[in-house]
């Protein structure tokens, strides 16, 4: 799909957002991403889907490389190659009536859609977002107007309570959990909270829609390709390999 940027604006110093216009009708479950094509640079770049609705389709990504920088140097205006929808997302019908959304850092850009839908469906999800520093913090105002209690951990205590999400955990009470983030962080999560749990895993991509087999991952009963079984994995499915 062709998208048109609409806005790109920096959220933190080294965090930006993008709004897309296009047709965005692939995209039915929170936690799927896209692949964009970027001029000047062969392999796509995998972008979490942070939100969207029928004409627009909003990413939050962070600058760390050429590929990012290139994409926060882009003006509105500019057109995208989109390969749009790719994933299997998060299964909302499996989530509880009190679910914690856990974000680390930009894993928490799948979290607002994610909030988003299961606040249509009448449950009750808690945003639980981890960063190092207070200046670091994006996206509460997006979950302030979703209606969602934010509960926000920092490492250096500058803002909610201070260490990771974990510490944060303690004085919540919830069904079940969804998370993305970090690797260390999502295998903290599954240790500190023994209820049902989906996990959106990262893992480097060549083709984002299964072809290439470059994103497999061993899981109980097989393997599972991040880019096209996932990125979203269930508690009672993943291995944690040393």
């Amino acid at each position: 799909m062709t998208f048109t940027i609409q806005t790109n604006t920096a959220l933190t110093a080294s965090v930006w957002k993008m709004v897309l216009e296009g047709d965005t009708s692939a995209i039915t479950k929170p936690g799927q991403f896209v692949q964009l094509q970027l001029p000047g640079f062969y392999l796509r770049r995998p972008i979490s889907v942070c939100d969207w609705d029928d004409k627009t389709l909003t990413l939050v990504y962070k600058v760390v490389g050429e590929g990012t920088q290139a994409m926060a140097d882009m003006k509105p205006g500019t057109a995208l190659d989109v390969l749009t929808g790719l994933g299997n997302g998060f299964d909302v019908d499996a989530c509880g009536d009190a679910p914690l959304l856990i974000g680390g850092g930009v894993g928490l850009p799948p979290m607002i859609a994610l909030c988003r839908v299961l606040t249509d469906m009448g449950k009750h999800p808690t945003v639980l977002a981890g960063f190092n520093t207070s200046d670091e913090v994006f996206l509460k105002d997006a979950v302030d107007a979703i209606g969602a209690p934010f509960v926000l951990a920092t490492m250096d205590g500058s803002a909610g309570v201070k260490g990771l999400v974990t510490d944060a955990m303690k004085d919540l009470t919830f069904t079940d959990v969804c998370a993305c983030g970090p690797l260390p962080m999502l295998r903290a999560v599954y240790d500190a909270a023994e209820v049902p749990g989906q996990f959106s895993f990262e893992e480097r991509m060549g083709c984002g829609f299964g072809a290439c087999m470059g994103c497999t991952v061993k899981v109980k009963g097989g393997y599972k390709r991040i880019c096209k079984d996932g990125p979203v994995l269930n508690r009672d499915e993943i291995i944690w390999e040393a």
